[in-house]
């Protein structure tokens, strides 16, 4: 562990610091601060020290940390990241397009994508992901889809698909890969929620071993590295490394933290040398928790079998649990926030019909145990009603808005109350959070189906980010020429 065992050398090297931070290895952190976390954390956050290396320019034990990541996850290169899996799509898209140029994506991606989209000036083509209306969830775009969208549009630059859903949905990755390829082009590929997948034959193919050029991985959801820590790998030729580092350097911070540098540094060396391990252990308590919430009247399990036959669901991550609600008459937020207030249960991601736990290598046998009997507890103590759930409003199939979303994102915008906002563009995100996926873009137009999904959500519990007025009583719109 190269940069961790140089960030322990400097850590404790007696001197006088006249270097940022200005709390001086601890001696100057709040109290109330270093009661919480202790005064070994703060000695470790430094800034970019001559036996430190640089994330911008990495000739040392940053260089060497990455070369060793690149080996265990089967790069050829790796970078790693320190403002999240968003500044690594941001990049990957800077990287691949130009202002102007088409890169094809699914229309459920996450909202760094728009980011990336307003930042290069680069034109989606807008891919709908199959839809499960009975489930009420996206899965992954199909190959059809992408060979659909790639004969309308034969100059796009790069294709980008999101490889596992939050849901922990796979498409069939390899097939895309192939077809991509064929038109000589990258295929990038956000994987943020599959760092895993890599470690045991039993969790689905990783993206670069199925043969993506560019996959961008959030290493602190489903390994041990810190909140915030990713890392972004590229393979082959397809994508310019050079280039890549120089957009890096716009989106990621120039004050990189250490501290989660490196934690990559350590999940990669854990994994390198534990990962089946960890991964079995963990995929043992996931089977487990699968097969006992199987058996708890009024609630779900998403698994292949539920969720039918759909060519945008090729594999699931077993590892992530979907429990569908409806059966107990609450929505996935109402469930959520009663697993979490009265029940010390607390998921990852609800939704109106849904409840998301991951489960990984920090979880123990207790973890399972709790969370099934809170399920035994909502489904002995709650009523059973009925109540209906739209369905998410995805645009037409490989149709460009009528505005770039970098245009709209700069157009002259007004306030529009929420009734007379149909039929205008959007000048904002609109944006359901978690999972971070836009029903609303820039550039898009604001459509009645999308409003009352917005609606329910806001009605069920959920909270709207990105746009200048959560409760939606307004909406920002571009102003008509």
């Amino acid at each position: 562990m190269p940069l961790l065992e140089a960030l322990r050398v400097q850590a404790h090297r007696p001197h006088a610091p006249f270097y940022t931070p200005g709390h001086k290895r601890g001696r100057g952190i709040a109290p109330s601060l270093a009661d919480l976390l202790g005064s070994a954390v703060f000695q470790a956050d430094l800034p970019e020290l001559p036996n430190l290396d640089n994330l911008f320019a990495p000739e040392g034990v940053i260089g060497q940390a990455q070369a060793l990541a690149a080996e265990a996850f089967g790069a050829d290169r790796t970078w790693f990241l320190a403002n999240g899996s968003t500044c690594g799509i941001e990049a990957a898209i800077l990287t691949t397009c130009r202002p102007g140029e088409k890169i094809v994506l699914p229309r459920n991606a996450h909202r760094s994508a728009i980011a990336a989209l307003v930042l290069s000036g680069a034109i989606p083509v807008f891919v709908e992901p199959d839809y499960d209306p009975q489930l009420g969830i996206a899965h992954g775009i199909t190959p059809a889809a992408i060979a659909c969208a790639l004969r309308q549009h034969p100059d796009a630059k790069a294709v980008m698909v999101v490889y596992p859903t939050y849901y922990g949905v796979c498409g069939d990755i390899e097939a895309i890969a192939r077809l991509v390829h064929q038109h000589g082009i990258p295929l990038l590929v956000d994987e943020a929620h599959g760092a895993h997948f890599g470690f045991h034959p039993d969790l689905p193919i990783s993206a670069l071993a199925a043969g993506a050029d560019l996959v961008v991985q959030s290493t602190h959801k489903l390994l041990g590295a810190m909140t915030q820590a990713a890392m972004l790998h590229v393979q082959g030729t397809q994508v310019d490394g050079d280039r890549l580092s120089q957009t890096l350097q716009l989106v990621q911070s120039t004050s990189p933290s250490y501290l989660l540098l490196a934690s990559l540094d350590a999940a990669r060396q854990q994994m390198a040398t534990q990962g089946k391990q960890l991964m079995t252990q963990t995929l043992t308590l996931a089977h487990q928790a699968r097969t006992q919430l199987s058996q708890i009247p009024r609630i779900s399990v998403l698994s292949a079998k539920s969720a039918g036959s759909s060519s945008g669901f090729a594999a699931l991550d077993p590892t992530r649990l979907t429990v569908t609600t409806m059966g107990l008459g609450l929505t996935g937020f109402a469930a959520d926030e009663i697993l979490h207030q009265q029940l010390g249960v607390t998921a990852e991601l609800p939704s109106l019909q849904h409840v998301t736990f991951i489960i990984s290598l920090g979880n123990t046998p207790s973890d399972i145990e709790q969370l099934v009997n809170a399920f035994v507890h909502l489904s002995q103590h709650t009523l059973s009603t009925r109540f209906s759930i739209p369905h998410f409003p995805f645009p037409t199939s490989h149709f460009l808005l009528p505005i770039s979303p970098r245009e709209a994102f700069f157009a002259p915008a007004e306030v529009r109350a929420i009734a007379h906002a149909v039929g205008r563009i959007s000048a904002e995100i609109v944006c359901p959070y978690p999972p971070g996926i836009p029903v609303l873009l820039p550039g898009e137009e604001i459509t009645e189906g999308a409003i009352a999904y917005l609606q329910q959500v806001i009605a069920a519990g959920g909270v709207i980010t990105g746009c200048a007025d959560p409760d939606l009583d307004t909406l920002k719109v571009v102003i008509d020429e």
